[in-house]
């Protein structure tokens, strides 16, 4: 019953929900995160913690850097929850923008300071 807790609480606050769809498709760094959303990044740590609690994340550490992404294994039911509650980056002003954002950011990703993932694919949908 504890995995059921732990997943279902790590998608009951509205900035863990935006941090699972910038990072289902595709590996973002902490501090591409934290500006995307305009956290601070110890606010995003503790964020990130109760996800990575409830087992759904991927991490890849390049030195200093941590490239998150959802796992595979989660993929159909957040798709799945997605849609039931009409959240997408196309029906969600927050998200969409949250999307730009980060698709901005990324593109900037070499001339700041992460190297960006090794390991980490991207998923496709």
């Amino acid at each position: 019953m504890q995995d059921v807790v732990h997943f279902t609480r790590a998608l009951g606050d509205p900035v863990r929900w935006r941090i699972i769809h910038l990072v289902f498709e595709e590996p973002l760094c902490v501090c591409e995160l934290a500006e995307t959303l305009r956290l601070p990044q110890s606010t995003l740590s503790s964020q990130l913690r109760v996800i990575q609690k409830a087992g759904m994340l991927d991490c890849e550490r390049r030195g200093k850097w941590l490239f998150y992404r959802v796992k595979p294994d989660f993929r159909d039911v957040l798709t799945a929850l997605f849609k039931h509650f009409d959240s997408t980056r196309d029906t969600d002003p927050q998200l969409g923008k949250d999307a730009a954002k980060a698709r901005q950011r990324v593109q900037r990703r070499e001339k700041t300071c992460c190297p960006g993932p090794d390991k980490l694919a991207t998923c496709k949908a």
